[in-house]
This record gives structure tokens, sequence and C-alpha cells, in this order.
């Protein structure tokens, strides 16, 4: 192996494991989220990097790649299936059903189905998109409380004694869901959003798989991007069908108070000579020994360069000082998660 940058920006030093919730595999500590590869971030100019980053992140110990049937309509599913069938038995494979839109609006209203019967005719088109027989954890992507959680989550385990699932996940849950859930049967590892920009899951959802072992895996630890400075007003800076376009922290007026909450990520960054997405996914690392349980994030990226960095952070240390410089900001960001809230663990607790 050679020796880590450095700045810490680059290393071919493969990351540390952990296992996803009690009983589940062992992954790398960072996973990969693959969504942006064919959808919501705009148009993917170099397909083959695209694919070369798969390759690449596994290389670095990256073991756990997430994406959804929603992603793309099946696409993305079907866009990762060649990788994942080539290395399916180094790779910890994460999959969700559950949101139901139209192609023709494709960031609008949505259906959320937790049906058994919707369950079972989700997963047999993920498993068929994926040209896989088994799927190692699969999510409920978003919860409808018209349906009972013991349903949903009965079928869900239905699915884990036929050996289409290995490991059961939930995604934008409460504490008081997520309790429910696990009784039915265990749950491996909750997805929702935790990064320096949104940290409502530390209100109940952390403490809760704490008591229960079960995994967080972090979704949009740098913010869709705007934690690394890469764009501040998004309607000016990103193409029509950039989902972020849609999302209030990203536009207005809210875009500009926003960003200036990025200085002291910003000032650690320079002072370490590392990039602002590395001081942002150390801090998420580190909430696994803040909070005593499994954190694994996964961030997205379409290039090489980018997992590079993004693994080397799990091998920043971020000081008491540099902890104490970013702890304000999430309190003090400017417009909610979606513009539509609802579908979300704080949208359900807030009604």
């Amino acid at each position: 192996m050679t020796e880590k940058a450095e700045n810490g920006t680059t290393s071919n030093e493969t990351i540390p494991t952990v296992a996803l919730g009690t009983g589940g595999p062992q992954v790398g500590v960072q996973g990969l989220g693959c969504m942006g590869m064919s959808w919501a971030y705009g148009p993917t100019q170099d397909v083959g990097e695209a694919r070369a980053t798969l390759d690449r992140a596994l290389d670095l110990g990256v073991t756990l790649f997430d994406t959804a049937d929603i992603y793309g309509f099946g696409r993305n599913e079907e866009f990762i299936s060649p990788f994942v069938r080539a290395n399916r038995d180094r790779i910890t494979l994460a999959t969700k059903f559950s949101v139901v839109r139209s192609e023709d609006d494709p960031f609008g209203s949505q259906q959320i189905r937790n049906d058994p019967a919707y369950i079972r005719e989700a997963i047999e088109g993920s498993l068929r998109r994926l040209g896989v027989d088994h799927v190692d954890l699969y999510y409920m992507h978003r919860r409808n409380p018209d349906v009972p959680l013991e349903e949903s989550v009965g079928a869900m385990a239905g699915l884990v004694a036929e050996g289409k699932v290995k490991h059961l996940g939930l995604s934008e849950v409460t504490a008081d869901e997520l309790r429910a859930a696990h009784a039915v049967h265990p749950i491996a590892a909750v997805q929702s959003e935790w990064s320096l920009f949104s940290r409502d899951l530390e209100n109940g959802v952390v403490a809760a798989a704490h008591e229960l072992g079960v995994a967080l895996v972090p979704y949009s630890p740098l913010g869709r991007g705007f934690l690394t400075g890469s764009f501040v007003q998004a309607e000016q800076e990103l193409t029509d069908d950039d989902f972020r376009r849609q999302q209030p922290r990203f536009t207005g007026d809210n875009a500009a108070a926003n960003a200036s909450l990025l200085t002291p990520i910003r000032e650690i960054a320079t002072a370490r000579g590392v990039t602002l997405a590395q001081v942002a996914l150390a801090w998420v690392q580190q909430r696994a020994r803040v909070h005593g349980l499994a954190v694994i994030p996964i961030p997205g990226t379409r290039s090489r360069s980018r997992i590079e960095q993004n693994t080397a952070a799990v091998r920043i240390e971020l000081t008491a000082a540099e902890l104490a410089a970013l702890e304000p900001i999430a309190g003090k960001v400017a417009g909610a998660r979606y513009a539509n809230m609802a579908p979300t663990s704080e949208g359900r607790e807030a009604s």
C-alpha cells in the first residue's frame, strides 16, 4: 500500500470495516451512493468514468453500494448491474422500495407504497434489473403511516425467509417507528440525512439505533454537494434536470445565507491542507465514536479522484476545537431539506 498523501487528500490505503448492525455483514466504514451516477444531479458527462469510479471504490475498501428502484425509474439499478454481478461476493448491495412517481414529472408529486403486494412486486423488479438472486440490504425508502408498520415489515421479513433479501433497513423513520419495526424483525440499518447541515435524527433516532444495535447510514453527508462549495445558487448554477434546484436550502436567500455557514469548514480545510468535503465527511465519520454506534456514510460521486478524497477522510481526526467550531452550523441553516417534508421523519413527527 502507498502512504497517505501529506495533505490527506488521496490515498491507496483501504478503509477499515465495521459491522452493518448487530449480526450484519462487515462493510467498509464509508459506502457509495450511486444515485447521482445516472439520475437527479444532472447528466453524467462521462459514463466510463462513472463505471471506473465503482471499481476504484471497491479497490479502496468501499463495499456498501446503495441504489433504489426510483433512481432513474430503475435505470440506476440497471446501470450498476454489470459491476454488481462482476463483484457479487465482494460487495454489500443495498436498494430500496416505496417511492412511486411519474417519469413525466420525475421530481414532482409522489405516492408512497408500503403495502405487502407492492413490496413483493418491487423486490422482483429490483432483482431483475440488478441481475441478482438476492439483495443484501433492502430498505423501506419512505414510510406511509396509513399502512400498519407490522404489515410492511412482516412482508419484508417474508423476503428474508425466502432468501431474496439478507437484511432489512428503513429510511427516514422516527425513533418510535424504528423500535416498532425492530420488534417485528431485526433492522440492520437506518438511512437518513445526516451532515453538518442536517442533524434532526440526533433528537431520537440515533439513541434508538444505539439501543437496538442498528447501524446509521447517512445519505447526503456532503449536503448534496453544497458543503463542498461546488455551488451556491442551484437555480443559477445547476442544469434544469438537477433535483437540487427544487430544494429550499439551495435557492434564493436561503442559499446565500447558508453559503456563509461554510466559513469554519473552509478555515479548517485550509489549515489542514484538505478539502471542504473531507472535513464534512470526517465530522460524520466521528459521529460513530460520539454516539457509540456504527456510522457508514454514503457520499455519491462520479469521479475516481473524488472517491479517493472521500475515503481518505476516514483517517482525518478532527480536534475538540475544530468540532466546537463546527457545532453551531446546523442550528443556523435556512430552509427545509425538501419542499415537501411530509414524507420525512420530521414531517410525521410534526403532524
